[in-house]
Parts: C-alpha cells; structure tokens; sequence
C-alpha cells in the first residue's frame, strides 16, 4: 500500500524551519512556566499555518486546532517547551546565552519538531482522516507539572487519543521505541529534618547528635527495597542529600537529609512512602530525635495504551521500531494526561556515537540530533495520516 503522501518530501519542505526555531529556543531558554517567549514563537507559526489558536492555556501554554471538515475524531500531539535551570557544556553556535539555564533534555527539539509537523499537514488538511490539535505545554520539569492545568484549561475537550514524544539518548537515530504498559515511573521526593540538641563538640554528652540518627537512618533506608520489596516488581528509595553542622568543633542541633522515591506499582510506591516514614519515627526516636517527614509526591506512572501503541507501531513501520523497550524509572507528566483519554508516548532515538551524541538528558553536554529532528518530524505526519 502507498502512501497517502511522500513523507519525507513533506518533512523536508519544513525541515530547514524546524531546525531554525530548535536552534533560537534553544539559546534562549526559559524555564518552569514562565515560557512567553517560546509560546510567542509557537503560536505564530501556528496562526500562520491557519490553525484555530488558544495562547494562555494553563498559564503560558498554546493550544492549536486544525479542524478537518466532516471528520468525527480529533487526535492531540503534545510537545513541552520548558528548559532546565542548569548551565549548558557544549560549545554550539546556538548553545544557551542565559546563565543558569538550559535546553539539555530536547524539549526545543519536542517543540519545533511539533510546529512543523502543524505546518506541514495545514497543507493536507483535505487528504486528513481526523481533526488535530497540536499542545504546548509548560513546566514539564518541576511538580507539579504544567499538564495538569493544561487539562484543567480544557485542552483535553473533545480528544480521542493523544500521542506525545521525547528524543531518548537510549536508542540510536532511526529507532523508535513503542511500549505498552507502564513505561515511565513515579517520581516522588522526600524531606527529612532529624532535630536533636547542639552543642560543642568536646562535651558530645550534653548533645543529642542528629548526625549519628542520619548515618544509621541512611543504612536503613538501603535496606527496604532489598528486603521489603518483591524482588519480582522494583523501585528505588534514593538518598540524594544530606547536609549538617558549619564547623568542626560544634555538633549541629539539626541534620537534613533528601532523596527520591520512584516506582512502576501504586502498592510498590506505597510500601516505599510507608517504610520511610515508619524508619524516620523509629530511628529518631532511638536516638532521642525529634523527625519529620516531608513526601512529594510526583507524576503518576506512564501507563501507555496498547491499542495506541500498535496503531504507533504500524504508522511508524518505515522506522526501525523497537517494540517494549526497557521502561525508565524517570518521571513525565504526560502521564496525566493518558489518566485522562487513550495514547502512547514514544522515545525518539537520538544517539550517534560517532558525533559525540551519547549523553543522557540532564546531561551538561547533552545535546539532539539533527537527524533524529528529521525522524520526529516525519513520525508526526505519519501518525496523523494514520489517526
């Protein structure tokens, strides 16, 4: 069977724009949801291309329709525009000129990639199988996420399957990874203060020492997932911090320590959320420590719809498709909004070795591949030829 369209001459039409707005979102990167700028740039090339535009949707989001006449079906693609606060590495033309702040996760990719995807099916609305409505979404990186007003602000009315997209450093450029199920886990955070009495460190038995607490609690909590666990299901109980005392003669009155909770299984996830509490009430306590628990809880898990992934598998078929990759317990509010209405979200290969692009997202020196822009852009007109 044909296809409808040549898809990678229509990708190629827009391509040398994609690559433009990738390159002027990625030097002025903007961060949680205060993302203007970036949602300035979309909602023009969308008002441009003749789609029916919302801006200020969940704060700073955009939303754009394309509305196929008699079509009883509407698909939604969401990309997110939010960079990270961290400090970029690469030595790019267009790396970021604002201290502090970062596209090293690929969400500049996810956005230019998306407006020129809008661009290019504006053109073949006739030819269309469903209407589409195109999400731009901020503050994809901080709890609580910009999804959650996104479909507060309704732009999830009306939408009957929902497909998002993130270049993953994983697969190599020309792969695409499909994965029903939970593909994506839940990332909690935690805060404990251990409070004991200070004082100075020649006399430590006229203190009650947090530290010690700290370090005793630290081992205990390695232990809960080796032994509370079913080693047949995972999950991680991290700590990630720690900090105590100013100075080497004085023991402090108080110790901080924080970390993360991540897992696939709501029951997993609340044996994790359990446990650390019960450890930080028992271990104080055995040292004479007052403690409190802070829990945040994150994202929900990804749960992919196996339907919407098969329809992505076949729609995908020109691509090296890895059919369940292994899942990652990293976080993605894109899981609300498969709480919501069926769909898939799919992992973009964006590795090349022989260009140096091996970092993982996050990454100082992370950095997307020209290529795997093309792929992106091309798997957005298929799926919605598809839809």
């Amino acid at each position: 069977m044909s296809d409808p369209i040549d898809f990678r001459a229509r990708a190629a039409d827009v391509y040398d724009r994609v690559v433009a707005w990738q390159r002027d979102i990625h030097a002025h990167p903007e961060i949680g949801f205060a993302v203007e700028r970036t949602a300035g740039i979309a909602a023009a090339a969308m008002a441009e291309a003749g789609l029916v535009v919302r801006e200020g949707v969940g704060q700073t989001g955009v939303v754009a329709d394309l509305e196929v006449p008699g079509a009883t079906r509407r698909i939604a693609f969401r990309a997110d525009m939010d960079a990270l606060p961290m400090d970029e590495e690469n030595d790019l033309p267009h790396r970021s000129t604002i201290p502090g702040r970062a596209h090293c996760c690929g969400h500049d990719a996810h956005t230019a990639m998306l407006m020129g995807a809008a661009t290019a099916l504006a053109a073949h609305r006739d030819t269309l199988g469903c209407s589409l409505r195109f999400i731009f979404q901020p503050n994809e990186e901080a709890l609580p996420g910009g999804a959650p007003a996104m479909i507060e602000d309704g732009c999830l009315d009306g939408v009957d399957r929902i497909f998002g997209m993130h270049v993953w450093p994983l697969l190599d450029t020309g792969r695409i990874g499909v994965l029903a199920g939970p593909a994506m886990g839940q990332p909690d955070t935690w805060r404990i203060v251990l409070e004991g009495k200070g004082g100075h460190a020649a006399t430590p038995h006229e203190t009650i020492d947090p530290i010690v607490g700290a370090s005793a609690l630290v081992g205990a909590l390695q232990s809960v997932v080796a032994r509370n666990v079913d080693p047949l299901a995972c999950g991680v109980l991290s700590v990630t911090r720690i900090h105590a005392g100013s100075a080497d003669n004085v023991i402090p009155e108080r110790a901080l320590l924080g970390g993360t909770i991540r897992s696939f299984d709501r029951a997993v996830g609340d044996l994790l959320r359990r446990r650390l509490d019960e450890l930080a009430a028992r271990i104080g306590a055995a040292y004479g420590l007052d403690a409190t628990v802070e829990i945040t809880r994150g994202y929900p898990v990804l749960v992919n719809d196996a339907g919407s992934c098969d329809a992505a598998a076949a729609a995908l078929d020109a691509f090296d498709v890895v059919r369940d990759p292994a899942p990652t317990l990293g976080g993605e509010d894109f899981a609300y909004y498969l709480e919501r209405v069926p769909g898939a979200f799919l992992f973009l290969g964006n590795r090349d070795e022989a260009q140096g692009i091996v970092h993982f997202c996050h990454h100082p020196r992370f950095r997307v591949d020209d290529a795997a822009m093309r792929d992106g852009l091309e798997a957005w007109l298929r799926l919605a030829f598809a839809a």
